[in-house]
């Protein structure tokens, strides 16, 4: 049974530390660092009794002014789109050439396992075609519909792939080349060394399934990646979140053992202590059990709710035994109890956003498409357009995923807000960019909408309390009894 793990009983008070919310001064002063490091201007988290924490205007920003670019913990693009967009697994952008993205997409439509048809939105309004939102409900990305496609030849498929075949002014819309994971997996590609590297280094060492993996059982981690696959792949980002700590255990502890790090807040060092230290980033975000947290579907009576939400908790308790036969490290046990697998995971289920990057290639067509009719006719209907059938009608998908962002996931729900997330054509990576929907005068708190804030009060109540409170924003005082 699910409630059978041996952590959670054996490592109890460890756990129990681990989900200890930290003290308020601990908080204040990690995002404090935080702010000052990634250089946010204008801004500050502060803790409310109330509320939790919340973000704050330390200076005025007019509307439809930049508030906040905020880079990702922990992100992940939804296994489900990997056929329609290669992109960079570290920051998201599009990688390679707007023929290979074309050629790629073509060749596993034509194998039939292009999932181009399920599009991973979230439940805010999208005003542009690259946006970042709370999740929830279905989003406007777009499908291809196979109906309207007019295949082209095998050999033309390879050719836009291998790069023998170059579509015309598409060096207009040149892409980062393709880097390959440093492990050899064959699953993680980059748009730099860099980035590579700063994937490997956080996480993807212990999750690569390559001959360079650090996991201590490819088979078992590839057992764990296809139950992800086949059930929910909310769990990789539960695995990267455990993946970060460990390697960020190993490097405190390899600094302590030279001397050079001392545990914080003067206690004495120990490896409990080291390992708290390493979670920090994730001790700092809203938590709750995800079978606790997850909102019942509309398909599941009301009856069957806690038949549902033990259904959800058993899915957590199988992917954790798989993910622990890949990767455990004994002295990060505490991460694989159960009970901290499902804060992580509910962690996602509340704080995160929808990550969405648009293609290239709804770009290029774009702009052929503008081209003078001279031009058009000649290149278009020779060598472009029956790219463009072969796409089908709707033939860009853009870049789907979920990410967590540790400034906007401070940021609290207003049913009338202050800022949303959105992104211009410029905005080609996984960060989430707040603006400001209207003036923000320093001192006043800074707002997103975790829902569509046009549906009814009482609907809109609804689905907050899946988020575990009940809004008191002036919209809701006003139309509420």
């Amino acid at each position: 049974m699910a409630s059978s793990c041996l952590v959670d009983v054996q490592l109890a008070n460890e756990v129990s530390a681990l989900l200890k919310p930290c003290p308020p001064h601990i908080i204040q002063d990690y995002f404090d660092n935080l702010i000052t490091t990634r250089q946010c201007r204008g801004l500050k988290v502060k803790i409310d009794g109330e509320l939790g924490k919340g973000v704050y205007a330390d200076i005025d920003f007019k509307e439809g002014e930049l508030v906040l670019k905020d880079q990702m913990l922990v992100g992940a693009q939804h296994s489900s789109n990997k056929m329609d967009c290669l992109v960079c697994s570290f920051c998201f952008r599009f990688i390679g050439s707007v023929e290979l993205q074309i050629g790629r997409k073509l060749y596993f439509q034509r194998l039939g396992i292009s999932a181009d048809d399920e599009c991973h939105g979230g439940s805010t309004d999208v005003d542009d075609d690259s946006c970042i939102q709370k999740q929830s409900t279905s989003g406007e990305c777009s499908t291809s519909n196979s109906k309207s496609r007019t295949p082209l030849p095998k050999e033309v498929e390879e050719s836009l792939m291998s790069g023998e075949l170059v579509l015309p002014y598409s060096e207009r819309f040149s892409l980062p080349p393709v880097i390959s994971c440093p492990g050899g997996c064959g699953e993680a590609y980059y748009c730099s060394k860099s980035c590579a590297d700063m994937d490997w280094e956080s996480c993807h060492s212990i999750l690569c399934t390559g001959e360079g993996s650090m996991s201590s059982c490819k088979e078992a981690l590839s057992r764990f990646i296809e139950h992800a696959n086949d059930t929910n792949d909310i769990f990789l980002l539960a695995a990267k979140v455990i993946s970060f700590t460990i390697l960020r255990y190993r490097k405190l502890k390899a600094v302590h053992l030279k001397k050079e790090y001392v545990v914080p807040y003067g206690l004495a060092s120990s490896d409990a202590l080291l390992l708290l230290e390493a979670w920090k980033p994730f001790s700092m975000v809203y938590k709750r059990r995800w079978w606790d947290c997850i909102a019942l579907p509309s398909d599941v009576d009301v009856s069957d709710e806690a038949s549902f939400r033990m259904e959800i908790k058993q899915m957590a308790f199988m992917s954790l035994q798989l993910l622990k036969a890949a990767i455990f490290d004994k002295e990060c046990a505490p991460l694989f109890s159960l009970d901290v697998y499902g804060h992580i995971i509910g962690m996602f289920e509340l704080n995160n956003l929808d990550l969405v990057v648009a293609s290239p290639v709804e770009d290029y067509f774009l702009y052929i498409d503008d081209l003078p009719q001279p031009q058009k006719q000649k290149e278009v209907e020779t060598i472009t357009k029956p790219a463009l059938d072969a796409l089908g009608d709707d033939y860009s998908i853009c870049c789907q995923g979920t990410a967590l962002f540790p400034l906007q996931s401070c940021m609290n729900h207003s049913c009338c807000p202050n800022a949303k997330a959105f992104k211009t054509e410029e905005d080609r990576d996984g960060q989430a960019t707040i603006i400001a929907l209207r003036p923000i005068q320093a001192g006043e708190e800074v707002t997103i909408s975790y829902i569509d804030e046009e549906l009814p009060y009482e609907e809109r109540q609804a689905l907050l309390a899946d988020y575990g409170f009940r809004c008191k924003c002036p919209k809701c005082l006003e139309e509420g009894p």
